[in-house]
């Protein structure tokens, strides 16, 4: 199973493109003149009303008020599902993650999309290489911060999370950004329906060495397994396959620190042991 072939995505937002194209016609503005007005680069426009770049809800907004569309853009954008907001290759992911009602993820690298804080994406973002733009950064964090809200459902998911030790100690960001991070990781561990567990750096025998893991429940009960790598993902169902990386999660956290240890070794990076 894989994600949704590129050509709707970019259909989607060439769509909205073409939108704003038609309203800044209409209002007889440039491209130049609207990006002198919105205070952004005319590449940026050019951008959006070509459907490479997400028109976002506070640029929606924005672009309603230069235009004088009653709001039109900005109700567009608000009734666009999550996945349409998110980069390509996790959309497979996203489209599982908002309904799921089990989540298990294994971390080598960064701390968990579902458990970052904005501060910690967006210097992750920033990090990246090649580097993205300033807005393209903002519109994928944006879409991060809303992936969260599986969270606060009515009837939240069961989420268990497996990192490895040397994510806790990598100042992504900075000091301040890694201590509200790991302050955010306490308060995630606290509902009964979330765990966490930390893979100390010198534990071996190892189950995880191959890379991480997402293993996710439907509501139907199927199974799935999902495996990123640089910009490539893959979502498998297969019944045997996702057997095999149940087997190897459950070694996991056999393998890693109890929840109570974990929570403790939060407290100490804090200083508060």
């Amino acid at each position: 199973m894989n994600s949704t072939p590129r050509s709707r995505k970019v259909g989607t937002w060439q769509a909205v493109g073409s939108l704003v194209a038609h309203y800044r016609r209409q209002a007889r503005l440039t491209q130049e003149q609207l990006a002198e007005l919105a205070h952004i680069h005319v590449d940026t426009v050019g951008s959006i009303e070509q459907g490479r770049l997400a028109l976002q809800p506070d640029r929606a907004e924005q672009f309603d008020e230069l235009l004088h569309t009653g709001g039109a853009l900005a109700v567009l954008v608000a009734r666009l599902p999550v996945r349409e907001r998110v980069v390509q290759f996790a959309q497979g992911l996203v489209d599982h993650e908002q309904e799921a009602v089990a989540i298990l993820n294994y971390e080598t690298q960064m701390i968990p999309g579902l458990l970052q804080t904005r501060e910690y994406c967006l210097a992750a973002f920033d990090a990246r290489y090649p580097s993205l733009g300033s807005e393209t950064a903002e519109q994928w964090v944006d879409a991060r911060m809303e992936r969260q809200l599986i969270w606060q459902r009515e009837r939240p998911p069961v989420g268990h999370f497996i990192i490895e030790e040397s994510i806790l100690r990598r100042q992504v960001g900075g000091p301040r950004v890694m201590r509200e991070q790991l302050r955010q990781i306490v308060e995630y561990t606290q509902p009964v329906h979330m765990s966490f567990q930390i893979m100390p750096m010198d534990r071996m025998p190892h189950a995880g060495l191959a890379g991480p893991m997402t293993l996710l429940e439907t509501p139907e009960h199927e199974r799935l397994v999902y495996l990123e790598v640089q910009t490539a993902s893959f979502l498998d169902g297969d019944p045997d396959e996702v057997c095999d990386y149940h087997h190897k999660y459950g070694m996991l956290r056999s393998q890693a620190l109890s929840p109570d240890e974990s929570v403790r070794l939060l407290h100490g990076l804090l200083g508060e042991s």
